[in-house]
C-alpha cells in the first residue's frame, strides 16, 4: 500500500471510536493524494484515494456529530494539526446548517426507477445533502417540501488548512486542485433514489386518482434544481395514477450528458390524477403564471407529457376560442345559462390560448383521441370509483341542466373525472380534436409498440403499447416521430430516452 492507502487504512480503524483523529489521518491522505496529482493529474489511483479519503471527512463529520459547519475545527493529525473550515456560499438556501450530507457511496440504492446508476468521473466526493427539516414555503418558492441534493465535496489545502467546498454537479463542470483542472465528479442517481425512498411516492397514486380533493395541494410545479435564468426548463407532465417518481429513469439519463446539463433546468408538473384533464391544465396554466413572477423564464420551455399528462400538454399549444365549449354545450357561453361560478371553472377548462412560455412539446404514449379502455366495462366501472371534487360536481350539475346528450355520449350524470376524459366518446375528446395546435410551435411524437398488433391483411400497422393506440398518439404535423418496443412506460424505455435527448439538443439550438 502507497503511505496515503496506509492512511486511510489507519483512520478507517479509529472512526468509530476516535473520530477527531481518524479525520486527521483523511485529511493526511486527501493531502497526500492532492500533492500526487499536481504532479501527475492523470494518476486514477491518486484520485481514487483522494475521492475516498474527502467521502470519509464527511461521513466522520456526519456520524460523530462534530460540527465543522458554524466554526473553524482544530484537527489532529500524524504530520501536524489542521484548521478544517467550509466555504461559504452567500447564497441562503445554500447555507451548510440546513443540511445533513450524506456521502453518496453509503447508500445501496435499488428499486423500480433506480436500476441504471449515472455517475460521471472526476474529483471530488458525490454526496446528498438531505434537508435537516422540511422546507418553509415550498410551495410558494417551487421547491420539494424536503430537499435531496446532490453536491460533490472538494477539500483543497493552504497548508495546514484544509478547506471544503461543496459543488453543484448540475451548475459546474470542472474544478481546479493544486492549480490543476479536473472533471467535477458526480452521482445523479443516489440523490433520486434516496428522495424515492423517503417520499414513497407509489403509496399515493391510487389514492390520488380516487380521493383527487384531498390531495388538492399536490398540484404543483416544483423545481428539481436551483434555478438559473440562462438555462432552459424542461417541464414534465406525468400521467394517470402516477406520480413524478415516473420520470427518474428519464431525468436520472439526461443529467448523464453534459450538453443536457449545460443548457436544461428540470421542473415537474403533478397534479391529483382524478381531476378531468383539462382541469388540471388549468391549475398548471395558474401554476405557470405564478412561477414566472419569481422565477422568468428567458427562453421557451419544453414541455414533455407521458400518458394523460400529454393530453394537458396539448392543451398548452392550442387555441380554442370557444370552440370547445360550443362543442360541448351546443351554443356560446354567453348564451349558455348557469351560475357565474360554474361558468368560470368551465371556462378554464374549455377555453384555452397557447402559452408563448411553450415552445416545444414532446408527446410520449398520449391518448390525445382517447383510449378505448377508458370506455370499456371495466374503464366504466373504474370511473365509477373516482371521487370529484366539490366544486367540479357543482359545476357538474348545473352543466347538466343545459347539455343535451348524444348517442355517442358517455351519458354520465355528472361532471366528467380523468377517466371520462380519456374516453375517445367523451365529448370534450371529439370537441378538442377538432382544433389544430397552434402552427409555428414544434412537437414530437413518441409511442410504444408490444408487437402484437396486425390487421388481417397486413396493409397497415395496428400497433399499441397496451394502453394507447397508435391511432389515438398519432399526430399529423409532428416534426419527428418514433416507435418504440415498450409497453404504456415508454418515456422509460432507453430508445425513448434517447429520442428525447436527441430533442432536447435539437431544442437548445434554437
Amino acid at each position: 500500500l502507497s503511505s496515503v492507502e496506509q492512511g486511510i487504512v489507519a483512520a478507517l480503524r479509529k472512526e468509530r471510536n476516535k473520530p477527531l483523529p481518524a479525520l486527521g489521518e483523511y485529511l493526511e491522505a486527501a493531502q497526500g493524494a492532492a500533492r500526487e496529482l499536481g504532479r501527475n493529474p492523470g494518476d486514477t489511483q491518486a484520485r481514487e484515494d483522494y475521492n475516498f479519503a474527502v467521502a470519509r471527512v464527511l461521513g466522520t463529520l456526519k456520524q460523530s456529530k462534530i460540527d465543522a459547519w458554524t466554526r473553524p475545527l482544530s484537527v489532529p493529525a500524524p504530520g501536524g494539526g489542521y484548521i478544517l473550515s467550509v466555504k461559504r456560499d452567500p447564497r441562503p438556501h445554500w447555507n451548510p446548517l440546513l443540511y445533513t450530507f450524506v456521502p453518496a457511496d453509503e447508500f445501496d440504492v435499488k428499486g423500480k426507477y433506480v436500476n441504471d446508476r449515472t455517475i460521471k468521473d472526476g474529483l471530488g466526493a458525490p454526496i446528498v445533502a438531505i434537508g435537516r427539516e422540511m422546507t418553509k414555503d415550498s410551495k410558494e418558492n417551487f421547491t420539494p417540501p424536503r430537499a435531496f441534493y446532490g453536491v460533490t465535496a472538494v477539500i483543497r489545502f493552504e497548508g495546514r488548512r484544509a478547506i471544503i467546498s461543496l459543488e453543484d454537479p448540475l451548475a459546474t463542470e470542472r474544478v481546479s486542485l493544486d492549480g490543476r483542472s479536473f472533471p467535477l465528479a458526480a452521482n445523479f442517481t443516489v440523490p433520486l433514489a434516496v428522495m424515492l425512498a423517503s417520499v414513497n411516492p407509489k403509496m399515493y397514486e391510487i389514492p390520488r386518482l380516487l380521493r383527487p380533493e384531498k390531495f388538492e395541494e399536490t398540484a404543483r410545479i416544483t423545481r428539481l434544481q436551483p434555478y438559473d435564468p440562462d438555462k432552459t426548463v424542461v417541464l414534465v407532465i406525468h400521467g394517470l395514477m402516477d406520480s413524478p417518481a415516473t420520470w427518474t429513469p428519464m431525468i436520472n439519463t439526461l443529467r448523464g450528458d453534459e450538453q443536457v446539463r449545460k443548457n436544461f433546468q428540470f421542473w415537474i408538473y403533478s397534479y391529483p390524477s382524478g381531476y378531468p384533464y383539462p382541469y388540471s391544465a388549468a391549475i398548471l396554466r395558474r401554476e405557470i403564471d405564478a412561477v414566472k413572477k419569481k422565477f422568468p423564464l428567458k427562453k421557451p420551455m419544453a414541455v414533455v407529457g407521458h400518458s394523460m399528462g400529454g393530453c394537458i400538454s396539448r392543451l398548452l399549444i392550442t387555441d380554442t376560442g370557444d370552440k370547445v365549449w360550443t362543442g360541448i354545450f351546443g351554443k356560446s357561453p354567453a348564451e349558455t345559462n348557469i351560475p357565474p361560478d360554474s361558468k368560470k371553472l368551465l371556462s378554464d377548462a374549455t377555453i384555452f390560448r397557447a402559452r408563448p412560455e411553450v415552445g416545444r412539446v414532446i408527446f410520449i404514449s398520449a391518448p390525445l383521441r382517447g383510449s378505448d379502455m377508458a370506455r370499456n366495462p371495466l374503464g366504466r366501472l373504474g370511473s365509477t370509483f373516482v371521487k370529484s371534487p366539490a366544486a367540479l360536481l357543482g359545476a357538474g350539475r348545473d352543466a347538466l341542466k343545459v347539455v343535451t346528450f348524444h348517442g355517442d355520449d358517455l351519458k354520465i350524470k355528472r361532471m366528467p373525472n380523468s377517466v371520462d376524459t380519456l374516453a375517445p366518446n367523451n365529448r370534450f375528446v371529439r370537441a378538442i380534436n377538432t382544433v389544430p395546435i397552434r402552427p409555428g410551435i414544434p412537437y414530437h411524437v413518441i409511442s410504444g409498440d408490444r408487437g402484437k398488433g396486425g390487421n388481417k391483411d397486413q396493409t397497415a400497422p395496428v400497433m399499441s403499447d397496451g394502453i394507447v393506440p397508435y391511432w389515438s398518439s398519432h399526430l399529423d404535423g409532428a416534426q419527428s416521430e418514433l416507435v418504440v418496443p415498450s409497453d404504456h412506460g415508454a418515456h422509460q424505455n432507453p430508445k425513448a430516452i434517447e429520442e428525447m435527448k436527441r430533442i432536447l439538443k435539437l431544442h437548445a439550438q434554437r
